[in-house]
This record gives structure tokens, sequence and C-alpha cells, in this order.
């Protein structure tokens, strides 16, 4: 089988994060054990589309959402991409394929005054955990870099003197990203207490752990959900919320829709239109609130 090259090709070509790589591994695992078990086919290679569609009916009946259907789809849709690119196959079996269909999801930003709201959050006695977290909430906000770009963030590419920092992206695509003089000093301070750690076993590393290791997806999750949740009622507290926060509010400002997808690092517009519904709301309001005739 050529699944675990499949893998490798995630980790060391597309530079997927693990979290990402264990979701497409685990869909892929999982039709493979229903190619085995309903038509005793020993690879995925030998599946047919008709076998696709079977177990999309038995994703279906089991009540998952059209939208974790597609997700699992789409995992199959990228292995057999890859096995056409090897030349394992002659063709994909879902080269005709059409997603279920779904409602738009809509996620909503933290609003200007819960972030505001955020910063009473640390105004206690600080520690090293706290000017951190501090820190991975303000360069979440100030810079919508991805959960992935945070914990990957090397001290070698942080410049403070130039007031920026490199981000390494999705598919190892790098960019250059502004440093507001509020962030910077949050660094300096950070970086004077990461240097009072007994152990830095991650020390390449910005952000580590009490005990100097690197910092994981859930610790960063955990911070963001935690203080929010002091200052939010909104369902879903999470860090993508807070780069989908700041792209908003960039918008609301009349940042430039280019702009901000360059410091998304989006490699299409489509990607960061879909921050503009917010966008567009806050202009209504103005518009109604401004214009003469809706006083009438």
């Amino acid at each position: 089988m050529s699944l675990p090259a499949f893998i490798s090709y995630l980790e060391l070509e597309k530079n997927y994060s693990p979290h990402t790589v264990k979701a497409y591994q685990k869909d892929l695992q999982e039709f493979a054990d229903y190619c085995m078990e309903e038509f005793e086919l020993d690879t995925m290679e030998e599946a047919a589309y008709v076998m696709i569609r079977s177990w999309i009916v038995e994703l279906v009946g089991r009540k998952l959402s059209n939208r974790s259907v597609n997700r699992k789809v789409s995992s199959l849709k990228a292995y057999y991409k890859f096995l056409l690119r090897i030349g394992k196959i002659p063709y994909s079996p879902l080269r005709k394929h059409k997603a279920l269909k779904t409602a738009k999801k809509l996620e909503v930003p933290f609003s200007e005054n819960e972030m505001q709201l955020l910063e009473g959050e640390f105004r206690a006695e600080p520690t090293f955990e706290g000017v951190r977290d501090r820190l991975v909430i303000e360069l979440l906000y100030t810079t919508g870099i991805r959960r992935a770009e945070l914990i990957n963030l090397m001290v070698r590419d942080v410049d403070l003197k130039a007031k920026s920092m490199k981000v390494l992206g999705k598919r190892n695509k790098e960019r250059i990203l502004p440093l507001l003089d509020g962030t910077i000093a949050l660094f300096e301070t950070y970086f004077e207490w990461r240097s009072g750690l007994d152990c830095r076993k991650d020390g390449a590393f910005v952000f580590l752990s009490s005990t100097g290791n690197k910092m994981y997806e859930t610790l960063v999750y955990r911070i963001i959900n935690g203080y929010f949740s002091k200052v939010s009622s909104k369902t879903k507290k999470s860090p993508h919320i807070l780069r989908h926060t700041f792209a908003t509010h960039l918008l609301n400002q009349g940042a430039d829709l280019n702009s901000v997808k360059e410091l998304l690092g989006h490699s299409s517009l489509a990607s960061t239109q879909v921050y503009t519904h917010n966008s567009i709301a806050e202009l209504k309001k103005i518009h109604a609130k401004a214009h003469p005739r809706s006083k009438d």
C-alpha cells in the first residue's frame, strides 16, 4: 500500500501540521478498513467510485454532517491525486465526484469591546506563563498568524529592531509580518522571563512551556479558551477565531482586502473574502447611523 509514502509526502513536502496529517491518516485508514470488510479489497488503489459512493452513504447513515463527510472524501481525493502523480493509478475514481451541499459556516469574531475587556485579565502579578499567554494572544490578534505558525516560530525569525518577524506558512511559503510597538514591548518582557527558565530544551523556538519544551497545539487552544471564557459568551473561542478577528477588525477600519490577504498568507483572494461578511455588517451600521435618509 502507498499510504506510508503519502503520509511522508504530507509531512515532508506539503509541510502539514501533525494534527492535519493525523486527520488524513485516520480518514484513509477508515476507508481502507471499509474496503476490506465490504469488498474484500487489499488496497484502496483498486476501489471504484461506486465503492466510495457506498462508503459515503454509510457515513451519512451514521448521522455525520455533510461537512464532515466532505472532509473525509477530501482526504481520499488528495490520496488519489498523489497516486496519480506517482503513476500508481491511471485516473482518480473521484474525478467526477461532487461534494455534498453544506450550509455556509459564518464564524463570529470577538468584538473590539471584548478585546479591550481582556486587557483587564492581565493585571495580576506577572509570571512566566502569564507574560507568555499575553504575548500569545497579542501576537495572534495583531498579526493574524495561524496556530501552527505561532508554535513553530523561531527565535532567529523575530527581529525586534526591524519591528518584524518571518513566518513559515502553508506549503513552506514565507512572509514577513510587521510588529506593533506594544507587541515588541511584550516580546522584550517575555524574552526576559524566558531567559530565567531552568531548562530550555527547545530553545530555538520562541514559545515554550514552563519546563522548556516547545509549546504544543492544545496548550495554545487552552490559553485562548481560558482567557476569553472570562470576557466572552461566544460558543467558539479558539486561535482561529482570533485570526478571524484580526482580519475583520482590519477590514472594519478600512484596510485594503489585498493587503489583508498578504498579511494572512492566503494564496487567493477568495479565501480572504469570507472575512468581509462582518465588515459589511459594520458598514451597514455606519450607513444606517450616518445617512440623512435613515432619520426619516
